[in-house]
């Protein structure tokens, strides 16, 4: 049985450092991850064959980012039951990504908050989703979550530490 993968569809190369941080995520957990530049309009039959393929293959949730269109998001939630997940553009309040909140009823759709490296969060959502029938991903998940903690509080002791002088 092949592993979960995380599919991840790109509307443009020009999503490429933000799906970047996405990737270098999901690497670092060790969770298997195919990435392509697909469009809903330009490639519509290739992106229904990618997406049928892949959920065939056993991908366990496909992140999407379409930068000033949601078009691409819209179009994989209603070619699998599997979880998708939408990237935002970072451009304004949910520019060209209004359409992603407002799926008819039974297409529903994940979206990662708004502003720099937020697009981490969505291999985290993916992550997690993974990790539902994974307990070693699980237990990085967790490891690198005690690992944020603790600098976090290392940070404020230092904060401390230099406001008592």
């Amino acid at each position: 049985m092949p592993k979960p993968f995380a599919a991840i569809l790109m509307g443009s190369d020009s999503d490429l450092p933000k799906i970047q941080l996405v990737i270098d995520v999901l690497k670092a957990l060790h969770v298997p991850v195919e990435a392509k530049v697909l469009s809903a309009l330009c490639t519509a039959e290739t992106t229904q064959t990618y997406v049928k393929e892949a959920d065939a293959r056993g991908a366990a949730v496909f992140i999407c980012c379409a930068s000033e269109a949601a078009h691409l998001i819209g179009a994989v939630a209603s070619l699998t039951v599997k979880p998708v997940i939408g990237v935002p553009n970072d451009s304004g309040f949910l520019d060209g990504s209004l359409s992603v909140i407002q799926m008819p009823c039974g297409y529903p759709l994940a979206m990662v908050s708004v502003g720099k490296d937020c697009a981490k969060n969505a291999a985290y959502l993916a992550a997690q989703i993974i990790a539902l029938n994974d307990k070693e991903l699980s237990n990085r998940l967790k490891m690198e979550r005690k690992a944020n903690a603790e600098a976090t509080i290392a940070r404020d002791a230092a904060l401390q530490n230099q406001l008592s002088l």
